[in-house]
C-alpha cells in the first residue's frame, strides 16, 4: 500500500464521432503512471449501468488499479468533436457519477499511503466530489517527497475563483497552459505583465515547488524557485491531442519521483506527450524506450 500514486476525479467516456473511448484526466494520468511501473490508482465513481460496468472492465483489462465506487447516478460522458487541427471541443454532461465521489474508509486508507496525487478543477464542480478531494489532500502524508499536483484543466464554466484559490493553496505543483494562465490572471488581477512574470507570482504566492506552463506548439516551461527549464515542442503528425497533457504530467511526475533532474524530467514529458499526439485516444501503450529512461 505504500507509495501509491493517485489520479483523482472524473472517469468517463469520450464520445467521438467514430465511437467512444475511455477518458478523464485522472484515469489517463494513473494509466500512464502504471506504465512507468508505479502502484497507481484511479479514484472516481461510475454508475451501476452498462457504461459504468464497461469502464471497470476496461480498467481491469489494462491491469489498472482503481478505487471506483458505484453510485446512483449515470456514468459520465463527454461529447467530443475535433477541429481541423485535431484539437478537441467538449460538451461535458452534468450531475453524473464522478460528481458524487464519496469519501470512504477505504479511500482514507489510500490517502494515508499516497505519495503523489493529480487532481483538477473539473471534478470539483460539485460539492460532494470537491469535499472528497479536499479531505483526501488533507489526509495525505506531509514531506518534501510528497507531490500534490493540481492540473488545473479548466473546462467550460466549471470552475470558480474560490475553487482555484483553494486548490493553489493545497497543491505544491501547479500545471497550467497559456490560455488558462490568461484566464487565471484576469480572475486574480494580474493583467498587463508577461506570462513568465505571472508564473513567478503564482510560484511565490502559493509557495509552490514547481509550476509547469505548457504553450502548445510554442513549447513548455517548468519554473522552480530561481530556475526555468524550457523545451521546444516537437513537430509530429497529430492524430489527436486528447490525453496528451495528462501523459506529460504522468511522465514528468514519474521522472521526478525517481529523482531525475527537472530538465531531464521535462524533456521526457515532452517526448511522451508528443508520442501520445500521434495516436488516437488518451491511453496508447508507450514505447519501451520511454519506460527504461527512469528505471
Amino acid at each position: 500500500m505504500k507509495n501509491i500514486i493517485v489520479g483523482m476525479g472524473e472517469a468517463l467516456w469520450d464520445m467521438f464521432p467514430e465511437g467512444k473511448k475511455i477518458g478523464g484526466a485522472p484515469a489517463n494520468f494513473a494509466y500512464h503512471m502504471s506504465q512507468f511501473g508505479y502502484n497507481s490508482r484511479v479514484v472516481s465513481a461510475v454508475g451501476d449501468d452498462p457504461l459504468g460496468h464497461e469502464i471497470l472492465s476496461n480498467f481491469h483489462g489494462k491491469a489498472l488499479n482503481c478505487q471506483i465506487e458505484q453510485v446512483p447516478y449515470p456514468t459520465g460522458t463527454v461529447q467530443v468533436e475535433l477541429d481541423a487541427a485535431g484539437v478537441p471541443c467538449y460538451e461535458i454532461k452534468e450531475n453524473v457519477a464522478w460528481d458524487n465521489i464519496p469519501f470512504t474508509s477505504g479511500l482514507e486508507e489510500i490517502a494515508r499511503n499516497t505519495r503523489a496525487v493529480c487532481f483538477g478543477s473539473l471534478a470539483q464542480r460539485s460539492i460532494v466530489s470537491r469535499e472528497t478531494i479536499n479531505k483526501f489532500l488533507d489526509t495525505m502524508p506531509e514531506g518534501d517527497d510528497i507531490c500534490k499536483i493540481f492540473d488545473i484543466n479548466l473546462r467550460q464554466s466549471f470552475y470558480t475563483k474560490e475553487i482555484l484559490c483553494n486548490s493553489f493553496e493545497k497543491c505544491n505543483i501547479l500545471k497550467i497552459n497559456d490560455e488558462e494562465l490568461v484566464l487565471v490572471s484576469r480572475m486574480f488581477g494580474y493583467p498587463g505583465i508577461d506570462l513568465e512574470d505571472k508564473c513567478w507570482i503564482l510560484l511565490a504566492k502559493y509557495n509552490l515547488k514547481m509550476l509547469i506552463l505548457t504553450c502548445g506548439i510554442n513549447g513548455s516551461y517548468v519554473f522552480t524557485p530561481g530556475v526555468i527549464s524550457f523545451v521546444k515542442t516537437p513537430t509530429v503528425e497529430v492524430a489527436d491531442t486528447v490525453g496528451a497533457g495528462d501523459s506529460f504530467t504522468a511522465a514528468f511526475c514519474a521522472a521526478i519521483l525517481k529523482g531525475m533532474p527537472v530538465p531531464e524530467a521535462h524533456q521526457l514529458a515532452v517526448d511522451v506527450s508528443a508520442f501520445v499526439c500521434t495516436r488516437h485516444g488518451a491511453m496508447p501503450t508507450l514505447p519501451e524506450e520511454f519506460i527504461t529512461k527512469i528505471k
